[in-house]
């Protein structure tokens, strides 16, 4: 059997799966990449990146505050040599991504623009108005293009990870158009996969955002690091979840409850708009909670008001927060203030990799939101993350590289059985499966609600010990789920299908991961736990599969390098 196999295969197309895939090229021009998305690369999760990316490039800036900001951000769960090289390495991806093309804001003497954010003690944020993922994703794209020896495979759905003899040599993947199974080879292969918020109703995340590199990893025996780390932004639309870009605040809006009272003076009273993102959430829940949110048709949500700073501003720095403004709530942000609540963001946990993107399983790397490094803790500082996705995957890029130039090439005979039972597996569970009377839709809009009020700005053990059972009975019934579309060409249906298999998976990890934390640090906040355990949970949480629907839990102590643990106050 004949298979497409290459040196480094890449699974994902957003900014940290492409960075890597240049990477790889740029070490070793001899090497042959392959990408394989479920999307068109330009469809990526990364486009809805809008504030910017975080880089020292200012003369009254520093490597050793942007560390502290990042490490304090993050409740002191990051690990400080892995922030270290990675606030080093940032301004270097930065000007990189100029070179290239990226459209950067600038000032009038021709720099590169910064703006405030969340828990940056100073101008630091590079954009490009406020659409800098989108413009960034472009750059990467449009520069991935130059090399002949990326190979890509757009809207192919990667069920399973090719393991054989201990290290990881491809993947098993479903081309939409076709319906056919592919094993695709590899020396080494790189997660980029993004996040996973679709696991909850109200998120900022797009559809595809469904945890899968996660869960691929996580079946193949790789632990899933501080997966109870969800960050929630305190900006999205009622109703949709759109983001509204922590860039809004940057610039000067006001956050204010029913009163009119800029009321984060009660929470970050030097910080105020600009405090981190798990406070202000917080802060507004606790707001609404005590009856001081306005109420809408799609529930409580305050106010982020720019009025203030005018038409021009608003229109040279936030044109696309007008546009949102105007078609999905029927609002000028000129003359209206914009109606917000938290809204789930971003995952800091991931798979368990290195500051090279290393992971425990040979032959497998992981970058970008789908990774935990070690850098973002308990609580990921916004324009971080853009940033992030450019360090580390040109980081396992670059490691992959390397290790690929003294591994053998995957065996044929091993990689056609798994193929063949993958394929079998899949075509048993939902193709050829007869009977079932589960609705996809229904079972997917229950875990995704469940998981909103179990475990999301606030937990408590009796909601967490709730929720768990609640997905175990969501797994029963997944297993009687009704597959209605037979077709194998653009079968969307079987698509939703392993997507929410994924999802399943990754919401008991974050559940029970959440249950075992027993104290409140970054983005875990217990209302039974309320107070920061340094003495017993200054580690982090290493998830592993068992054959329960339960994970064995493990924990690992945070490297400190030069910042000591204190108050985390702003």
């Amino acid at each position: 059997m004949d298979f497409e196999s290459y040196d480094v295969l890449v699974v994902g197309g957003g900014l940290a799966g492409i960075r890597a895939a240049i990477a790889v090229v740029e070490a070793n021009p001899r090497l042959k990449v392959a990408m394989v998305s479920k999307v068109y690369p330009m469809r990526s999760h990364t486009v809805s990146a809008e504030g910017g990316a975080a880089a020292v490039l200012r003369p009254e800036d520093s490597y050793e505050t942007h560390a502290f900001d990042t490490i304090k951000g993050s409740d002191y769960l990051a690990d400080q040599d892995v922030v270290e090289a990675f606030v080093r390495e940032a301004p270097i991806e930065v000007i990189q991504m100029e070179h290239w093309g990226c459209p950067w804001s600038r000032e009038p003497d021709g720099k590169i623009s910064a703006r405030p954010f969340g828990g940056m003690t100073t101008w630091r944020t590079c954009f490009a108005a406020d659409k800098t993922g989108f413009h960034m994703l472009h750059t990467v794209f449009q520069t991935s293009l130059k090399f002949d020896q990326i190979h890509r495979h757009d809207e192919a759905f990667a069920t399973k990870l090719l393991v054989e003899d201990g290290r990881c040599v491809g993947v098993v993947a479903i081309d939409m158009r076709s319906g056919k199974f592919d094993a695709i080879t590899a020396k080494a292969v790189i997660l980029a996969t993004g996040g996973l918020g679709r696991v909850y109703a109200f998120t900022t995340n797009g559809n595809i955002c469904t945890g899968d590199g996660m869960a691929l990893a996580y079946r193949a025996g790789v632990g899933l690091k501080d997966m109870e780390m969800v960050q929630f932004h305190p900006t999205g639309l009622p109703f949709t979840g759109i983001l509204i870009t922590e860039a809004v605040r940057g610039e000067g809006g006001y956050l204010t409850n029913k009163d009119g009272e800029r009321f984060l003076k009660r929470y970050v009273p030097n910080k105020m708009e600009l405090g981190p993102r798990d406070i202000i959430s917080r802060a507004m829940t606790t707001e609404f909670e005590e009856g001081r949110g306005f109420e809408g048709a799609h529930g409580k949500y305050m106010h982020l008001d720019v009025r203030h700073l005018g038409e021009a501003v608003i229109d040279s720095k936030l044109p696309f927060m007008r546009e949102l403004g105007r078609e999905f709530v029927g609002i000028d942000i000129v003359h209206d203030p914009i109606p917000v609540r938290p809204v789930q963001h971003y995952m800091m946990g991931g798979v368990d990799a290195d500051i090279s993107g290393v992971t425990p399983l040979a032959g497998l790397y992981a970058a970008g939101e789908c990774a935990n490094v070690g850098l973002n803790g308990g609580n990921r500082l916004g324009s971080n993350s853009l940033s992030e996705c450019l360090v580390f995957g040109a980081a396992a890029g670059r490691q992959a590289a390397d290790y690929v130039s003294s591994a053998r090439a995957p065996g044929s005979n091993p990689v056609g059985a798994m193929l063949k039972d993958e394929t079998a597996r899949i075509e048993a569970a939902y193709l050829d499966k007869k009977g079932g009377d589960e609705r996809i839709g229904a079972i997917r809009e229950e875990m995704q609600l469940a998981m909103d009020v179990g475990a999301g700005v606030f937990r408590t053990r009796e909601g967490l010990e709730k929720l768990t059972k609640q997905l175990g009975t969501l797994r029963d019934r997944f297993e009687k789920i009704k597959i209605e579309d037979s077709s194998r060409t653009f079968n969307t249906e079987l698509m939703a299908a392993m997507e929410l298999d994924f999802m399943l998976e990754v919401a008991d990890v974050i559940t029970y991961s959440a249950l075992a934390r027993e104290e409140s640090r970054g983005a875990h906040s217990r209302r039974d736990y309320p107070e920061r355990d340094d003495a017993k949970y200054l580690k982090h949480t290493v998830a592993f599969r068992t054959d329960d629907i339960s994970p064995r839990l493990e924990y690992r102590d945070v490297r400190i390098t030069n910042f000591k643990p204190q108050a985390r106050t702003y």
